[in-house]
């Protein structure tokens, strides 16, 4: 079967939402209210995931903010209530775009241990590292590979990671570090993960709507990875996450997680497991929200994050000595 890439369904998905009919609301605080709550209710993914995990009801929601909406109030005083309504959905792709500010949910990572120090890893990589479009790699001293990608934004060509593996190929082991990646592409993190796989192997699943009902979806429809047509890695493999590990960075931890060879070890990842869409509101202020949900191989959601497979955290003492504890965790696991 031919590959479907993940985004060409992003983008059949996009196309898709974009030809949406809403209803007119008029250009007042009360019908931006209106348009933003009638969009996410009819459109958002995660209601009744949400619903189970933590009692969210919108229409609760609906009834408590709409008596903080008045026609008199300003543009700043409705961001703030319009932005305080789109926290209830505890998602960090979730957000309220306008010209004056960014409406946004961080307490995804806001609050847990960071488990992540660029001192450390400063320490690790030292200054002979080398460099591959967004990969930082290099050998370390008991011969296990470790690679670096702090941000799927950055792309990574075929070429620059036939030459990664090429040099990384006599080494017994491979730490991958995705700790503080918050994502980007959806298509970067499958082109590495690719170099992981022998042969088509299911990763997960994923869901469209099909109403405008809050459990209104498709079937379940796997997502595959294929084996990339260029070098491909077959030795143990460890990825290091932590709570800011979030979208595509999440996505591939889940991916990997599905690989027999691979341990997940660090922390738990923070999650956005939805493909997000975007919307308008009267006003032109651009929302954008969790419209298509993904599952892993086991049909779980994976909205609020994985948990590793060997837990480990960085402690002040060690720290303090120069030891990053969730890097030494992985390599006595390769050296196993």
């Amino acid at each position: 079967m031919k590959k479907i890439s993940f985004w060409l369904l992003a983008l059949s998905f996009w196309l898709l939402f974009s030809c949406i009919d809403t209803d007119e609301r008029p250009d007042t605080p009360t019908g931006n209210f209106e348009a933003l709550w009638q969009v996410i209710d009819e459109h958002y993914c995660f209601f009744d995931y949400k619903q189970h995990e933590y009692g969210l009801d919108w229409q609760s929601v609906y009834n408590n903010y709409k008596v903080r909406v008045s026609d008199k109030m300003t543009e700043t005083q409705l961001f703030e209530v319009l932005t305080d309504m789109l926290s209830e959905l505890r998602d960090g792709h979730v957000n309220l775009s306008t010209s004056m500010d960014y409406g946004r949910y961080w307490a995804w990572h806001e609050g847990y241990p960071q488990n992540y120090s660029d001192t450390l890893e400063r320490r690790y990589m030292g200054t002979d590292y080398k460099i591959a479009a967004g990969v930082s790699y290099r050998v370390l001293d008991d011969n296990i590979g470790y690679l670096r990608y702090d941000s799927f934004s950055v792309p990574v060509g075929e070429g620059n990671l036939d030459d990664v593996f090429s040099y990384l190929a006599l080494c017994r082991g491979l730490i991958i570090d995705i700790r503080n990646n918050g994502g980007g592409e959806l298509t970067t993190a499958e082109r590495l993960a690719g170099r992981f796989v022998q042969e088509k192997t299911l990763v997960g699943y994923m869901q469209h709507k099909t109403g405008t009902g809050h459990s209104d979806f498709s079937s379940l429809e796997p997502q595959y990875l294929e084996p990339s047509s260029n070098l491909r890695w077959h030795k143990p493999v460890c990825v290091l996450t932590n709570r800011s590990v979030y979208s595509a960075a999440n996505a591939f931890a889940v991916w990997m997680h599905a690989l027999p060879n691979v341990k997940i070890v660090g922390d738990h990842t923070g999650g956005g497991s939805g493909m997000p869409m975007s919307s308008s509101l009267p006003n032109g202020w651009n929302v954008r929200f969790s419209a298509c949900p993904m599952y892993d191989a086991n049909r779980q959601h994976t909205e609020f994050g994985i948990a590793p497979d060997v837990p480990a955290a960085l402690t002040d003492e060690a720290t303090a000595q120069g030891i990053d504890l969730i890097i030494e965790t992985a390599r006595k696991l390769l050296a196993e």
